[in-house]
């Protein structure tokens, strides 16, 4: 199994350099491909300057973050491909245990892991929680989509993720109608109707919290209408065998509706909270799924809802 790291870059080069050199530094051999988005500083000059280490590839315009994800992807070899934004970096030993966990699941397409939450000067801030039993364990292609709808399996951002480099291009790549909105996410629901999903509960890459970040650029309202668009597309996709307990479509708009509302007065935006404001507030079955997605992921109780392998012990 031969791992590819792929890194989007535009115009971050101090961030770039970091994100390289974590690819650089892992414990098993990788291949690193940088996809730079035409870039206007000095990216170009740096990466000719590490000379075979790195595969480098520059589009001739500016065509975004998806159609940067898919040329990136399409120089490289690996088997496998993780995905790396400029700004993030990866523990040293992320492939490695990436490389183990997937060799015990053939079946696997995509992989993802715990990401630290870091500031511009690296001190941790937060962490993504534990989501299953063990080390690292598996969820078979029939159960995945459910999770993922409930929120019960976030795969999570680029920086947490990798999949089957075969998948990724029966799926055709990144949607650039999405650009940096949930593209990301996009992605896995269409690559997970391909296999089975590999979970490590082991903090492997660290993403970086800053104003520059590209979820930055979205407003909540589109956010939200985003999401919609994300979980309507999860909906359809969600396996027979759970149809009979699955929540109406509507009640999920409405959760999360009532989750954007919620994340607008936390982070005190009050002119976003009053334009979303309005009866969803009032939905006991908005506030249901919300409640019981927390207390679900908080206390570890997803394996009851989900058929899961422990594929390495703690």
């Amino acid at each position: 199994m031969k791992f590819s790291i792929v890194i989007t870059t535009y115009n971050r080069l101090h961030w770039l350099k970091r994100a390289i050199d974590s690819a650089l530094n892992q414990t098993i051999p990788c291949e690193v491909v940088v996809a730079d988005d035409c870039s206007s500083d000095e990216t170009e000059q740096y990466i000719k300057s590490l000379g075979n280490s790195v595969v480098y590839h520059r589009n001739q315009v500016n065509k975004g973050h998806s159609a940067t994800v898919n040329a990136g992807v399409q120089q490289a070899s690996g088997d496998w491909i993780k995905f790396l934004d400029d700004d993030d970096y990866l523990a040293p030993n992320c492939i490695a245990e990436m490389t183990r966990a997937i060799a015990l699941c053939p079946g696997a397409v995509i992989c993802s892991c715990i990401a630290a939450q870091v500031d511009s000067h690296e001190t941790e801030i937060s962490r993504t929680p534990k989501i299953g039993p063990g080390l690292a364990f598996y969820i078979p292609q029939a159960d995945i989509h459910y999770g993922m709808l409930l929120e019960l399996i976030p795969f999570g951002t680029p920086v947490q993720v990798a999949c089957s480099r075969d998948a990724f291009w029966q799926t055709h790549g990144w949607d650039s109608q999405l650009d940096a909105n949930c593209d990301d996410i996009d992605s896995w629901i269409r690559i997970a109707e391909f296999g089975d999903a590999v979970f490590l509960n082991q903090c492997l890459a660290y993403r970086t919290i800053w104003a520059g970040a590209y979820n930055h650029k979205f407003s909540f309202s589109r956010r939200l209408d985003t999401n919609i668009l994300i979980k309507e597309k999860i909906y359809a996709l969600v396996d027979a065998k759970h149809r009979s307990h699955l929540p109406t479509l509507q009640n999920i708009k409405n959760y999360l509706k009532l989750h954007w509302i919620l994340a607008a007065l936390k982070q005190r935006n009050f002119q976003s909270f009053l334009l979303m404001l309005d009866k969803t507030i009032f939905s006991p079955k908005a506030w249901q799924i919300l409640l019981t997605s927390i207390l679900l992921r908080h206390f570890h109780f997803c394996h009851f809802y989900l058929r899961k392998i422990i594929l390495i012990k703690s």
